[in-house]
C-alpha cells in the first residue's frame, strides 16, 4: 500500500478519507465493524462543520435528513424565558447561519457514498486493525495473520484507540462528576411547551436539562450524579422529566432512555512519527454542544488537506507536527473550556454561578454584537481549519477592517485546560 490507510469509518475516519482521496491520494479505510455504526450519538452539527461538509458536497443531503435550529433559548422550569439568540446573527460570516440536529448515523452513509465513488479509495469492512509499528519509510499495520503497509496511518478509531494503544501512549483522562441521562420522546415539545426553540436550554437550580428537536423526536438531556441508582428505570425516567419539565400540559410519552460517562482528555500530542490521532482517538470533553465530534471533523479536514500536501511532496513533515499542535491547543484552549462553561452551574447545582452564568447570557442576548460574537464562537467559526475568512472576521465587534481571522475573543470568561 503505497497511501495513507485510516483506521475507523465513523465520521472522522471518513472526512479524513474523503478529503485525501479528493486530492489525489490513495487511501484504505479500515472499520473493525461489519458496517457503519447505527446506534445514537452525537446529534448536532455547528455551522463552521456544515460549512466543512459543504465543501466536501455531503452538507444539502444531510440537512434535508436533520431539523434545522435557528434560535437557541434559556428558560427556567417555570417557563419563563431568560435568553434567546437568533442564528441568523451569523449572517455573512457563514454558508449556513443555524446549527443542525441531525444523527451522526445520518452523515457517515453520505461520506462513505462520496468515497465510494473515489477511483484510488477503498474502505474495508470487518477488518480489525490490532497494532500498528513504524519503519523506515512507511507504517505496518497488524491485521490478524498478516500485515499491510501504509506511508502514513490517520487513527479514527475511537476513545479506546487499539492504535493509540498499541503504540503505548498515555491518554490522561479526567472524570466529570456528573453523567448524562438521555431521555427520548415522540411527545411534540414544542406544542406542550409554548415559545419552546428546537434548542432549548432549561437552567435551574432545582433541575436543568437540555431540550433538543430532530426531525422524528425531541431529546431530554440531564445531568445526573455517577451514583445515582436505577436511573434507567422507568419510574425513575418518570419522575426526572416531571421534575425538569413542570409545565407540561400533559404527560410526555418516553420512548427509550440511556446514560453515558462523561470525561475530559486531551492526547500528549496527536502525532507519532507517522501516526496522526483524530477525533475521539486524540481527545473527549464533556459532549455538550456536540463540540467533541465537530471538533474531530475539523481534524479530519485540516489533516486530510495538510497529509496530501506532505505525500505530494509539497510540504515537509513539520506541516504535520503544526497542524498537530493548532488542532490541540484549539481543544485546549477553546473547545473544552467552552464544553465546561455551558453546563456552569448546572452539574454542581451551584445557584451563585448558574445565576452569573445567567446574568452573563442575558446581557450577551441584549447586546446584537455580543450575540454575534457568542454564537460565532458557539458555532466554532474562529477555530476553522485554516481560521474564518478575513471578510467574516472583519464584521465582527471590536475588530478593524482587514486584522484577520487570527484570534476571536470570548464574550464569557474562561480558563483554558492545561495538561502536561
Amino acid at each position: 500500500m503505497s497511501g495513507v490507510a485510516v483506521v475507523g469509518a465513523g465520521p472522522v475516519g471518513l472526512t479524513a478519507a474523503l478529503t485525501l482521496a479528493r486530492a489525489g491520494v490513495p487511501v484504505t479505510v479500515f472499520e473493525r465493524e461489519a458496517g457503519l455504526a447505527r446506534q445514537s450519538r452525537a446529534s448536532t452539527f455547528h455551522p463552521a462543520t456544515l460549512d466543512l461538509l459543504d465543501d466536501l458536497g455531503v452538507a444539502e443531503p444531510l440537512i434535508a435528513r436533520g431539523r434545522v435550529v435557528d434560535r437557541v433559548q434559556w428558560r427556567d422550569r417555570a417557563g419563563v424565558v431568560l435568553a434567546e439568540m437568533g442564528m441568523g446573527s451569523l449572517d455573512g460570516m457563514t454558508r449556513h447561519p443555524y446549527r443542525l440536529h441531525a444523527e451522526q448515523s445520518s452523515l457517515t452513509p453520505l461520506l462513505l457514498a462520496a468515497l465510494e465513488a473515489e477511483p484510488d479509495a477503498d474502505v474495508r469492512f470487518g477488518t480489525a486493525v490490532d497494532g500498528v509499528a513504524e519503519g523506515g519509510t512507511g507504517v505496518r499495520l497488524r491485521i490478524g495473520q498478516s500485515w499491510a503497509r501504509a506511508k502514513y496511518v490517520v487513527a479514527a478509531d475511537g476513545a479506546h484507540s487499539t492504535v493509540r494503544g498499541s503504540l503505548g501512549l498515555p491518554f490522561p483522562r479526567a472524570a466529570y462528576p456528573t453523567q448524562a441521562l438521555r431521555v427520548f420522546t415522540d411527545s411534540p415539545l414544542d406544542e406542550l411547551l409554548p415559545r419552546l426553540a428546537p434548542l432549548t436550554y432549561v437552567r435551574d437550580v432545582g433541575q436543568s436539562c437540555s431540550l433538543l428537536a430532530l426531525p422524528d423526536h425531541w431529546r431530554i438531556v440531564v445531568r445526573i450524579p455517577c451514583d445515582a441508582r436505577n436511573p434507567l428505570a422507568t419510574s425513575s425516567v418518570a419522575a426526572l422529566v416531571r421534575r425538569a419539565l413542570p409545565g407540561v400540559s400533559r404527560p410526555v410519552r418516553v420512548i427509550g432512555a440511556d446514560r453515558y460517562g462523561l470525561s475530559r482528555g486531551v492526547l500528549g500530542s496527536f502525532r507519532c512519527g507517522r501516526v496522526l490521532f483524530a477525533g475521539d482517538a486524540a481527545h473527549l470533553t464533556s459532549t455538550a454542544g456536540g463540540l467533541n465530534m465537530n471538533a474531530g471533523i475539523h481534524d479530519a479536514v485540516e489533516l486530510g488537506a495538510v497529509l496530501a500536501e506532505v505525500t505530494a511532496g509539497h510540504a515537509g513533515p513539520a506541516a504535520l507536527d503544526a497542524w498537530a499542535a493548532r488542532r490541540r491547543n484549539v481543544l485546549l484552549e477553546h473547545v473544552i473550556p467552552r464544553s465546561e462553561a455551558r453546563v456552569a452551574g448546572v452539574q454542581d447545582r451551584d445557584s451563585s454561578r448558574l445565576a452569573a452564568a445567567m446574568a452573563g447570557l442575558r446581557a450577551i442576548a441584549g447586546d446584537p454584537q455580543a450575540t454575534r460574537l457568542y454564537l460565532a464562537q458557539a458555532s466554532m467559526l474562529d477555530t476553522l481549519p485554516g481560521g474564518m475568512p478575513a471578510s467574516a472576521a472583519d464584521t465582527l465587534p471590536g475588530r478593524p477592517p482587514g486584522r484577520g481571522p487570527d484570534r476571536v475573543l470570548d464574550p464569557v470568561p474562561h480558563h483554558p485546560v492545561r495538561q502536561s
